[in-house]
């Protein structure tokens, strides 16, 4: 790796380490996600606390994370792998945030950042494939897994580079593990529906 693509991860990972629904809520007067609501720093525990304003605002943030860091690398003409590296950084930052004690959010916000930089088509999907299960199914968290898992094999299909499609593997697990509660509930019946109802 040269010293530019190790900048530029570092960089990634520091940029994913600014919490968007921590620094929100603090600026809005709101609780703090960590200790109140789900405690996740995350756009879905704000909207409870906030409303949509505060929601919208930590969303875009999130996204801005992913998005930002691999755009910056793609314009320094970083190979595909390199930028897919970057935005695996900054995932990981807002999972583990230096800035705010290693307790991060669950990824999906950010992780759609780094692959509307990667590749649109690819963000493009997720979104569809979203929009649809909630749809059908009014369960956020079921949406989030349901799209998340179409990006490996898609990111392998758009760009023919294993290792990039290796690299939004390992984001997809990692989703997925942030999502365990979640995916108890789901098994269980309990996962909660958008707006509320159940």
């Amino acid at each position: 790796m040269t010293l530019t693509a190790a900048l530029l991860v570092l960089a990634g990972y520091l940029v994913g380490s600014l919490s968007a629904a921590i620094i929100t809520c603090r600026l809005m007067g709101l609780p703090d996600p960590r200790s109140s609501g789900s405690r996740n720093p995350g756009a879905t525990n704000v909207l409870r606390l906030g409303g949509r304003k505060a929601a919208a605002i930590t969303l875009f943030g999130d996204l801005l994370k992913g998005l930002l860091p691999v755009l910056a690398a793609r314009l320094l003409e970083q190979p595909v792998e390199v930028q897919g590296l970057v935005g695996l950084a900054a995932f990981l930052g807002h999972l583990y945030p230096l800035f705010f004690g290693f307790r991060g959010g669950k990824g999906v916000a950010t992780a759609l950042g780094v692959y509307l930089a990667l590749d649109p088509r690819a963000g493009l999907a997720f979104i569809a494939i979203w929009l649809i299960m909630a749809a059908l199914t009014r369960i956020s968290s079921l949406s989030a897994l349901t799209a998340s898992l179409a990006m490996p094999p898609l990111f392998w299909w758009l760009s023919g580079s294993r290792r990039l499609a290796a690299l939004v593997g390992l984001m997809v697990i990692l989703v997925y593990w942030r999502h365990r509660s979640n995916i108890r509930n789901l098994l269980n019946g309990t996962e909660g529906r958008i707006g509320g109802r159940n």
